[in-house]
């Protein structure tokens, strides 16, 4: 109770405070610190998503400003030959001002991304943006079958429902990459459960229809059970290596990485970085009030 008392607080604190906690979770504001950061987690065996933090904008200047920002750091990255991919928010390309316009700039990013022959990862965001960022993903699914993949999200109730309802663009060549993770946005108990064991639960279910589809989840935990969960369900349906993924934040249960890492399975890495990370933050407080206290008892430590 008290960690979500500071963990309310802490958002309104001082940036520079903030940023004691937020240090552990960014890789940096610049595309070179991501850059050393991905290249140290390729050297354990970790591929990454690189991601610039920053969303729900208000002008199309930002959004353009965005999306030549992801050009250039799609370049760089790809020059300094780090093993990963790109994950991005729509609402950083404008999806709340005009769909069609963050449409042609996410769709400039995923052409730029596929000229390395990579891929580009859709963030699903709150409820409001859900519809369209499905719609989105459907359009660029249907003209670049494997350069693109989504997010979804267990704690939502539609979830199983959108999966089945992407079967059609499943194929064996360029199966359906989802991100299977909980959801952190704060939703309305009509849309969204809110029981851990409940959450749980779909979460598995959702994987399990992956699996049974021949789909490519990307199984985005850092829970044990749910992880654990994971692995009967790759074993029941003896599922290949090659054929599905954990993800895991930056920074967050290094061990529990280490050690999924030496069962054999493929490990992906989410590394944000950029100005904007003061939101990226705050949400990670929400999400987990126990690290308020770390924050707060970093103050009485030197360094």
């Amino acid at each position: 109770m008290i960690n979500s008392i500071i963990a309310g607080i802490l958002p309104h604190m001082p940036r520079k405070l903030v940023w004691m906690f937020s240090k552990q979770y960014i890789a940096g504001e610049t595309v070179e610190e991501a850059i050393t950061n991905a290249r140290r987690l390729n050297s354990e065996g970790i591929l990454t998503t690189i991601d610039i933090l920053g969303e729900f904008i208000t002008t199309l200047e930002e959004a353009e400003v965005n999306k030549q920002e992801y050009l250039d750091v799609i370049e760089k990255v790809e020059k300094a030959g780090i093993n990963g991919n790109y994950s991005l928010k729509p609402t950083s390309f404008g999806l709340l001002i005009d769909k069609d316009i963050a449409w042609q700039h996410i769709r400039e990013v995923v052409i730029k991304a596929a000229s390395f022959d990579n891929f580009v990862r859709i963030d699903m965001e709150d409820s409001p943006c859900t519809d369209m960022e499905f719609e989105l993903f459907r359009k660029l699914k249907e003209e670049f079958p494997g350069s693109v993949g989504l997010v979804v999200q267990a704690y939502m109730k539609r979830t199983h429902q959108d999966i089945e309802g992407l079967k059609d663009l499943n194929s064996e060549e360029t199966p359906v990459n989802l991100r299977v993770c909980k959801g952190i946005y704060i939703e309305p108990d009509d849309i969204a459960y809110k029981d851990y064991d409940e959450i749980n639960r779909h979460f598995l279910e959702d994987v399990e229809l992956m699996l049974q589809e021949k789909m490519y989840p990307a199984i985005a935990t850092h829970d044990i059970p749910l992880v654990e969960g994971a692995c009967k369900l790759i074993e029941k349906y003896k599922v290949p290596k090659d054929k599905y993924e954990f993800q895991m934040l930056f920074g967050v249960t290094p061990a529990l990485r280490k050690s999924i890492l030496e069962r054999g399975h493929r490990m992906r890495v989410y590394v944000p970085f950029g100005k904007q990370w003061f939101g990226y933050s705050t949400r990670r407080l929400k999400e987990n009030p126990k690290m308020a206290g770390v924050v707060i008892k970093s103050l009485f430590k030197k360094g």
